[in-house]
């Protein structure tokens, strides 16, 4: 069985034609706790796999790091309750660089995050508004709208696991003047998806990420605007809708957010002058 996709029995039924019983991939679901230093930070349900690009992402989303050198090593150790012996891969205990200061208290999640939502058990709702270390509005990436609506096929083209499920969301960074893609990534959680996209762009030593647009598979979310605030990210689309803090967030940072990418069309609620827009053709007068 693999890590990423299991196999279930499932009851096929076709109204008016009948039911049969067959295999059905399903994607997995697991817990995984960030330890730092040992101490534990946040449990996330997450898909398996990319751990410590998950990890790395999430530190930078919360602003415990800001570049992927202030994270000097990562390992996956036994779970509670095993004393230590077996090693479940669901535990992942971060150490940060020499001179690097822990999370602060406030950064401490409560209960834990679930596979919708990376907010949930925030110490307040204040926590959430984290200061990035890059100022996005400085930037001065543009983008052309043409390359944001071929963005979600490039995304869609690289959900090998979504192919097989059907259960994942996906975020990619992409090139702002090729639509080169940079890394793309899978997850239960689309706040996950984020965090390993950024996670593995601070481990390359691409922070901040001005230049880039960063892509979504479903809405966008405060927190996923947040997320490609913190690391530098001017450009968010997604596929469906932005909730209007998102748009708030977007507008005070700078980041230019668009929604509804479908087709050749799409809504801009944020940040409309770093898209480009080519002049429609003038229309000839009727002859009849």
């Amino acid at each position: 069985m693999s890590r990423i996709v299991a196999r279930r029995p499932v009851l096929r039924i076709s109204v008016g034609e009948g039911e049969r019983r067959a295999p059905d991939a399903l994607a997995v679901e697991e817990p995984l706790e960030i330890r730092v230093g040992g101490a534990p930070l946040a449990v996330t349900m997450r898909t398996p796999g990319h751990d410590v690009e998950l990890a790395t992402g999430f530190l930078v989303s919360e602003g415990v790091i800001s570049r992927g050198d202030e994270v000097h090593s990562a390992i996956h150790c036994g779970g509670p309750g095993t004393g230590g012996q077996e090693n479940t891969y669901n535990v992942l205990d971060v150490t940060l660089a020499p001179g690097v200061a822990p999370p602060r208290p406030e950064v401490t999640r409560n209960l834990y995050t679930t596979s919708s939502c990376g907010v949930c058990g925030k110490a307040s709702i204040e926590a959430i508004e984290t200061v990035s270390s890059f100022d996005v509005a400085a930037d001065e990436t543009v983008v052309d709208a043409a390359l944001l609506t071929r963005l979600p096929d490039a995304l869609r083209a690289q959900q090998a696991v979504f192919e097989q499920t059907g259960g994942l969301h996906a975020a990619g960074l992409f090139d702002a003047a090729t639509g080169e893609a940079i890394v793309v990534r899978e997850d239960v959680g689309r706040h996950n998806a984020v965090d390993k996209v950024i996670g593995r762009a601070a481990l390359d030593g691409r922070l901040p990420l001005g230049g880039t647009v960063l892509q979504v598979s479903g809405r966008a979310s405060f927190e996923l605007v947040q997320k490609a605030v913190m690391a530098g990210i001017p450009v968010l689309s997604a596929v469906s809708a932005p909730s209007s803090l998102a748009v708030e967030l977007a507008a005070s940072a700078g980041l230019a957010l668009v929604g509804f990418v479908r087709g050749s069309s799409m809504n801009v609620y944020a940040g409309a002058s770093r898209i480009l827009r080519t002049a429609p053709s003038p229309r000839h007068p009727s002859t009849v």
